[in-house]
């Protein structure tokens, strides 16, 4: 049979070079495809079919020019054979390609960057979530695809809270994310919940960018902007997504917000803050420092060594969501990142950081919230 590489599917991303195909091994040649209008490429979801019981290297061979060839070194691709299940290929990386080797036991074998979470996912968990008691869905319009922009409320507290993900498609571990943390908020016996729907009202964007998550892209949306440097001035012409969620925000105000992301590089979980905000407070500062180092006590998948550079006195940009939204609305903001890598803290050799762990990462990140939600 002939070997096949194929991702003409929903978030697919490859482009095949070229296939050696020999009786002993296969060996191909790939490139991840740009995000559409953009420079920007590191996501990639393809399928290998007709390699059953063969040694298969798949050799990506643009990685060196890629978002973030940092992200490279020490990574481990993700494969599944029945795409529930993904696990570490064996994978390594020197002068600009990355070399994934495989020896599937059946003819159809997924390879991604980072397990996927399809489109149709999303609209199953969206349907899950609106049918569940106290829960209300509104779509707040539509994508420049002419996708919906879904927002799940749940709650009848007075303090907004407001909990969103995937501005960057590519980083698919932050709806996973949001899967757990919407499942822990949907148990109506779960006392977290709870007690968080009893003093607050919770707004949920499980996914910011469905445009970029079906074309397959690792950071922007159907025009190729990033909507993670839209927050100052969003257009429906170039960021639709930006445009309504902040609407939506502006309507109900924002007293704590969690933008949910993934980082290529860093083999951690952390958190990034507002520190650079014209106009921080005191109060900001506290709240958000308890709720970061209250974490680090709580689970021991979260740290607060590693994480991105502090932003100098009145040095924050602005056009992104978590500066934006506590200069604008006097928040506590924060971006949650979960690593494409794994936890070098606490390692899993066959799964690495996986759906799994960002899901509970979700259920534990509601429960800190929790033991501070009177307060903010």
């Amino acid at each position: 049979m002939t070997i096949s590489i194929t991702s003409a599917f929903d978030s697919g991303n490859i482009r095949v070079l070229s296939i050696t195909d020999t009786p002993e091994a296969v060996r191909a040649e790939l490139e991840i495809v740009t995000d559409h209008q953009s420079d920007f490429y590191q996501w990639f979801h393809f399928r290998v079919a007709n390699a059953a019981a063969r040694a298969v290297e798949l050799a990506i061979v643009n990685c060196g020019g890629s978002a973030y060839p940092d992200g490279w070194a020490n990574y481990k691709a993700r494969v599944s054979e029945d795409r529930e299940t993904w696990s570490q290929a064996d994978t390594s990386y020197a002068d600009g390609t990355l070399t994934i080797r495989l020896e599937p036991d059946s003819n159809s074998v997924w390879v991604a960057y980072f397990a996927p979470y399809s489109m149709e996912r999303h609209h199953d968990l969206i349907a899950f979530a609106a049918c569940q008691p106290g829960v209300t869905h509104r779509e707040l319009g539509l994508t420049l695809d002419g996708q919906p922009i879904d927002l799940l409320s749940v709650g009848e507290g007075p303090k907004q809270v407001w909990l969103y993900a995937r501005q960057h498609p590519g980083e698919t571990m932050a709806q996973w994310w949001m899967e757990g943390a919407l499942e822990r908020l949907c148990d109506e016996e779960d006392s977290v919940a709870r007690l968080l729907r009893q003093q607050a009202t919770i707004h949920l964007v499980p996914n910011m960018n469905p445009d970029g998550s079906r074309r397959g892209h690792l950071r922007t949306n159907a025009v190729g902007v990033n909507l993670n440097r839209e927050w100052h001035e969003p257009s429906m012409e170039r960021s639709p997504e930006v445009f309504l969620v902040r609407a939506a925000m502006d309507a109900t105000g924002v007293d704590l917000a969690i933008d949910v992301h993934g980082d290529e590089a860093i083999p951690a979980v952390f958190i990034a803050g507002f520190e650079g905000i014209p106009s921080i407070t005191e109060r900001q500062l506290t709240l958000y420092h308890r709720y970061r180092d209250t974490l680090a006590a709580r689970t021991p998948d979260f740290q607060t060594r590693l994480g991105y550079p502090v932003a100098g006195e009145g040095r924050a940009n602005l056009s992104m969501s978590t500066n934006q939204v506590a200069e604008r609305f006097g928040a506590v903001a924060m971006t949650l990142e979960m690593p494409f890598k794994d936890n070098d803290d606490l390692p899993d050799a066959d799964f690495g950081w996986s759906p799994a762990r960002s899901a509970q990462l979700g259920k534990d990140c509601l429960a800190v919230l929790a033991e501070m939600i009177g307060e903010v």
